[in-house]
């Protein structure tokens, strides 16, 4: 886990910055449909899964720029931006009805990414453990699938004043609309670190990217 701390007084969003730290402690969230027609069709001919396809998509697209990988060092009060960034992706029991966290590295090598994401998958199985690990996880982010729905809102709440700058991602199941696949994503971050722009910008990056499959 690598980071470069960044300078709060020649950061670009420094007063965006102090007003949502000290005045108006808030995150900001959206959910929106993103087109991934391509996305399932590629993965129906190369036989791969889509869900770990779209993990893998959705975490190249928040390693793409610095915004989405920030973070608190609360201890020192530092600003710091780390080198990248992991999803926290969930294995759900049909038995107990319960889910286990599974902590997959980013890799930008799809391969390498892949393999790794599939056999955390099957580890995972093996247990019924709840296992987040967050204090020695900090460079992680939460991407959880809710397959039972194809939603059209969702919310997740942070106490005020908590500083918590890492991305939180979900998306549902697709359905077909006017002959396309659209699924439900919703992103909140931090308003500290992201307005509306940084929101919206996360589906145009990712349906850019899922086109340029």
């Amino acid at each position: 886990m690598n980071y470069k701390v960044v300078d709060k007084e020649k950061y670009y969003r420094n007063g965006v910055f102090r007003h949502f730290t000290e005045d108006c402690k808030c995150s900001t969230s959206m959910t929106a449909r993103i087109d991934v027609t391509d996305l399932v069709e590629h993965s129906r001919k190369t036989g791969t899964k889509f869900y770990i396809n779209f993990l893998y998509v959705l975490s190249k697209v928040l390693n793409s720029r610095d915004d989405y990988k920030m973070g608190y060092l609360w201890q020192s009060e530092e600003l710091i931006c780390y080198d990248s960034i992991n999803p926290i992706q969930y294995v759900f029991h049909e038995d107990t009805e319960t889910c286990t966290p599974v902590y997959t590295t980013y890799y930008e090598d799809y391969e390498v990414f892949y393999r790794n994401a599939l056999n955390d998958v099957e580890n995972a199985k093996q247990t019924r453990e709840y296992g987040l690990d967050m204090m020695n996880h900090p460079n992680w982010f939460d991407a959880s699938y809710i397959s039972w729905l194809s939603y059209d809102s969702l919310n997740v709440e942070l106490p005020d004043g908590f500083l918590h700058f890492a991305p939180i991602i979900n998306w549902g199941k697709y359905r077909e609309e006017n002959g396309r696949l659209m699924m439900p994503v919703s992103v909140r971050l931090n308003h500290a670190i992201a307005d509306g722009f940084l929101v919206a910008n996360v589906y145009r990056l990712l349906e850019k990217e899922i086109k340029g499959k």
